[in-house]
């Protein structure tokens, strides 16, 4: 092996982000809206993922796995979503089933908390 494959081989990058669902195909699906992508075939209550599309720009997999358990305490980590128009945006998560925590303005703009239809938390920012 030389040194160029070497360093590939110890490289890591991020692959995806998994969340636990009760609904794996159901939570893709409000994830796959709220971002524009399209929920990849397959997807059952079971296991769901949605892929970034063409732009790798888009951000990684998303995975879904179903668990028996609830979600009983806040995240540790989030995603963090940036929009333009951040008032309009607020609107139409809402209406695919996020609910709005609270909103919070600064010099930058701002930012808007949320919970997708599971509880888990997520912030769009002004952008």
């Amino acid at each position: 092996m030389n040194d160029e494959q070497k360093v590939r081989s110890m490289t890591t990058t991020l692959f995806g982000i998994s969340f636990d669902a009760h609904d794996a195909a159901g939570q893709a699906e409000f994830w796959a809206q709220a971002l524009h992508r399209k929920v990849n075939d397959g997807a059952t209550a079971r296991s769901a993922a949605v892929a970034p599309g063409d732009d790798p720009a888009g951000g990684p997999l998303l995975m879904f796995h179903q668990v028996p358990e609830d979600k009983t305490v806040k995240n540790r980590v989030h995603l963090d979503l940036i929009a333009a128009d951040l008032h309009n945006e607020a609107q139409r998560l809402i209406g695919l089933g996020a609910t709005q925590v609270r909103s919070l303005q600064d010099n930058n703009g701002g930012w808007i908390d949320f919970i997708d239809p599971e509880g888990n938390e997520f912030d769009v920012v002004a952008g």
